[in-house]
């Protein structure tokens, strides 16, 4: 059962089925720059919120070898039903709002719904080993579908052109698929896990 906080904005209701901490494990499988990455990994994922209108979220992944766990990328970032940015929201930078708002309401949130049921989506993600990544999509009840728009990468980072995710919620599990094209490779299927929430 899903439980919607009496504290949470309207504008999250749409992504409220995702808040907590989820972990398990999942496996690796991808062929790409001659060679094969595979195995199985430990996941923790948080989707949290302070009060603003998107959730927070952090994720960690270790590689399972025997009873060895090695780290895998972590991400951060921030989830987000968008809407059109009005002189009662702050920035850019720290830049403060210009007016007042009102509190929005889920009529407010529903004039954002798409033509196919859902509502659009926007994830910004920063990884540890140098890639930024934004993410447009669409919320429909427990399934969450994402493309990248989006991938800079620092002088660093790997080969790694776009991707595309996959969330559902089955049988108060959160599974997903994470598709990536990396090393010149085209889009591939890349990892996927089964999550429980965390008590």
């Amino acid at each position: 059962m899903i439980e919607i906080p009496t504290d949470l904005p309207a504008d999250l209701v749409p992504l409220s089925w995702l808040i907590g901490v989820w972990e398990g494990t999942g496996v690796i499988d991808y062929e790409a720059d001659g060679r094969t990455f595979s195995g199985e990994f430990a996941h923790s994922v948080s989707f949290s919120h302070d009060g603003g209108d998107f959730l927070n979220y952090s994720a960690r992944a270790w590689l399972l070898d025997g009873d060895d766990r090695r780290p895998l990328v972590s991400e951060t970032g921030y989830w987000r039903v968008p809407r059109p940015a009005t002189d009662a929201d702050a920035g850019p930078a720290l830049l403060p709002p210009t007016e007042a708002a009102p509190p929005r309401t889920a009529d407010d949130v529903e004039t954002l719904r798409t033509a196919e049921g859902g509502f659009p989506l926007e994830v910004s993600l920063a990884h540890s080993n140098g890639v930024l990544e934004l993410y447009l999509g669409q919320v429909r009840g427990p399934r969450i579908d994402l493309a990248s728009d989006a991938v800079v990468r620092t002088a660093g980072a790997k080969p790694y052109a776009s991707a595309t995710r996959i969330y559902g919620l089955v049988d108060d599990h959160l599974l997903w698929a994470w598709d990536i094209a990396a090393f010149g490779r085209e889009l591939a299927s890349h990892a996927s896990a089964r999550l429980a929430r965390a008590e």
